[in-house]
């Protein structure tokens, strides 16, 4: 099922983002009060802007304007918005975000696009362990992507391995959609109850919220801990609610694919200019064909670099490669700089510990400082001492280490009833 745009030649894909890009900027010049306002204030006419490199004339938009004039970014009458969905909250107030007939046909035109860059056809049957409810976009996203694709689906939801292995075994799913950090829940769950894993119908795992690759595409921790005890494909994926598009792995695993019918993509420095090809900045995007609330350069938040070379599997797309962070997470630590994923890749490599969540908090004289909680049953001085040395070769700093119980780790990850666990707090001032 892929678009015939994706295998055209980066030029013809240029060209054909190029005349879409002027379609969008006439749209929310027409009929959104926010745009209209921001090009105003900066002294743009969007007559100015003709293609994708004329972007750096407009002035971006951050999430702090989205959580100040969320209203002000609509395009259409209230009448039109037949599904209403919003933010996390995972950085900030959370912003809503109506959907109209056309955008939950491009939502499911989006997620058909990215499964089937990780192989999911008609004859496949689909385990969706993810929510649909609470007003979460990605949820929905999945199942209308699958429904286009004319796979066969089963919403089980999220958690719950006993629940999750019976219909695995009732209904042979052929592809998870899921936490790749439950599924080591599963296997724990499995090798206790005679499960045998590698024999089952699972052939593959589209896996949401968490990191499989490091910067150089190889597996994550966590992913060697998942095919280590289950021999099924993972494929990795990147989305958010804002850009309303997903960008997933193929079956060459060296990044997500975009898709050009629905994004625009750049990188940009801390001074918002753009990096030069392969260098590492804030992802920016422009999304196409949205009605709702359409969104122009919008810095995301998230540290990554692209990829514009030819994929092995015939698309000439961008790839965004691995996460880096979040830049709002972005740790100055005894002198280092890092970010999170980089700390929960390290405390994923130890079966000693069933959980961990990171807080980033501010000392006594005003520095960055990082605690890190974990759940273990098998917690001793080998553990620690293991784990501070694996830190300094990694890292080059130790966060401070700390035991904590299950109930009390799941009670601050889950706080206020957040549809998403919070594996990072971060209570600097």
């Amino acid at each position: 099922m892929i678009s015939q745009i994706e295998k055209q030649s980066a030029q013809e894909i240029k060209h054909f983002q190029n005349q879409k890009l002027i379609i969008q900027l006439a749209y929310v010049q027409a009929n959104s009060l926010f745009y209209q306002n921001h090009f105003k204030k900066a002294g743009i006419d969007i007559q100015s802007v003709k293609t994708i490199d004329d972007l750096t004339q407009l002035p971006v938009t951050t999430k702090t304007d989205l959580q100040e004039n969320n209203e002000d970014f609509f395009c259409v009458d209230p009448v039109e918005i037949i599904d209403f969905s919003n933010t996390s909250g995972t950085t900030g107030a959370p912003v809503n975000f109506g959907l109209t007939e056309e955008d939950l046909n491009r939502l499911a035109f989006n997620e058909a696009q990215s499964f089937s860059c990780a192989g999911i056809q008609k004859h496949d049957i689909v385990q969706l362990m993810t929510t649909m409810d609470r007003q979460f976009m990605a949820g929905l996203a999945y199942f209308l992507g699958i429904r286009k694709i004319g796979a066969g689906i089963i919403r089980t939801g999220a958690g719950v391995p006993a629940l999750q292995w019976n219909s695995i075994l009732l209904n042979k799913p052929t592809y998870l959609i899921a936490v790749p950090s439950f599924l080591l829940k599963m296997i724990v769950y499995a090798e206790k109850n005679n499960i045998d894993i590698n024999n089952c119908s699972v052939k593959a795992a589209i896996c949401i919220g968490e990191p499989l690759r490091n910067q150089d595409f190889s597996p994550s921790e966590l992913a060697k801990r998942i095919n280590a005890k289950w021999d099924i494909k993972l494929y990795s994926t990147y989305a958010s609610t804002e850009m309303s598009t997903a960008f997933t792995e193929c079956e060459f695993h060296q990044g997500g694919h975009a898709h050009p019918e629905l994004i625009i993509t750049e990188v940009l420095d801390e001074e918002n200019k753009p990096v030069k090809p392969g260098e590492v900045g804030e992802l920016t995007i422009t999304t196409l064909g949205v009605k709702a609330l359409p969104l122009v350069r919008f810095k995301t938040g998230d540290i990554v670099k692209i990829d514009y070379t030819s994929c092995p599997c015939g698309r000439n797309t961008n790839r965004v490669g691995p996460v880096l962070g979040r830049a709002q997470q972005m740790v100055k630590f005894k002198g280092t700089t890092l970010y999170p994923p980089a700390i929960h890749d390290i405390l994923n490599a130890f079966k000693e510990i069933e959980s961990h969540l990171i807080i980033l908090h501010t000392n006594d004289i005003g520095t960055d400082e990082v605690t890190v909680k974990i759940v273990s049953q098998l917690f001793s001085n080998e553990l620690i001492q293991n784990l501070k040395e694996k830190f300094q070769a990694k890292l080059r700093v130790i966060p401070n280490i700390e035991l904590i119980a299950s109930d009390e780790l799941n009670k601050l990850v889950l706080s206020n009833n957040s549809r998403k666990p919070k594996w990072v707090i971060d209570k600097r001032k």
